[in-house]
């Protein structure tokens, strides 16, 4: 075992928590009233190029740990933590699996072409945000995802969330389910991660990996939210596609 001390998910779990403020506070922008209909669309089509990698990187870790393990010989702290990642991963691969297609159906009840608006490159900072976690994957170790499903999921949106967006933004209800499901399920699912990790219990240069990991998650999802909601400072360098929801009746009075 790698010590007395907390478990490595409650450790993830409260490092998250102290430092997710400016998340928070990014999400707020993105949802305020002016302005998101339009801004509604770009997020529909934004994490469509993130959710479709989940299910990849974690193939991707499942096949890393399967070979390390048959390596290691199944002895020692290390092998602990490739047995849990064994025998967690093809169930959450399970759980995760068509969520992206979820978002497609959500795009077409918003008004939007999902091939027209995929067909331009994914914006840096989405590219930023997944690319790293394959990096760490296939260079250092495995373990290093469940930072990033740990943080992805630990900040789950309001359950209040999609109905406040349908009365905001005209649109049906039924463009909202993907927000909808995932105020449902992620609090699960963050908690059945977090288990994990203390199931594993990785060493010290592990625990590392994935606070990194889980930390520059943090710092990159932030990043998208921030170019979505338009902020100073985070222009993206690359777009999802323009996302136009086409209005309904007549444009927003302006000041």
């Amino acid at each position: 075992m790698s010590g007395a001390g907390p478990g490595a998910g409650r450790e993830l779990r409260t490092l998250l928590d102290a430092v997710s403020a400016g998340l928070r506070h990014g999400a707020a922008e993105l949802w305020r009233e002016e302005g998101l209909r339009e801004r509604y669309g770009r997020y529909l089509v934004t994490m469509h190029t993130v959710i479709r990698a989940s299910v990849p990187l974690m193939e991707l870790a499942l096949a890393r740990s399967r070979t390390a393990l048959a390596a290691d010989g199944g002895g020692g702290g290390e092998a602990r933590v490739l047995r849990a990642l064994v025998r967690h991963l093809p169930r959450h691969i399970a759980e995760e699996t068509g969520h992206d297609a979820w978002l497609l159906r959500d795009m077409r009840r918003a008004g939007l072409d999902p091939a027209r608006e995929l067909a331009a490159p994914p914006a840096a900072s989405v590219a930023g945000l997944v690319g790293a976690q394959y990096y760490w994957v296939a260079h250092f170790h495995p373990v290093c995802l469940l930072g990033y499903v740990a943080a992805l999921e630990l900040h789950a949106p309001s359950p209040r969330l999609a109905g406040l967006l349908a009365a905001r933004t005209g649109l049906p209800r039924e463009a909202f389910e993907t927000v909808r499901v995932h105020a449902e399920v992620d609090g699960g699912h963050s908690d059945a991660v977090l288990a994990v990790l203390d199931e594993a219990d990785p060493g010290p240069e592990l625990r590392r990996g994935v606070r990194m990991s889980a930390l520059h998650t943090l710092r990159g999802l932030t990043d998208v939210l921030g170019e979505l909601a338009g902020r100073p400072g985070t222009e993206a360098t690359g777009t999802a596609g323009p996302a136009t929801v086409p209005a309904e009746t007549s444009e927003r009075t302006r000041a």
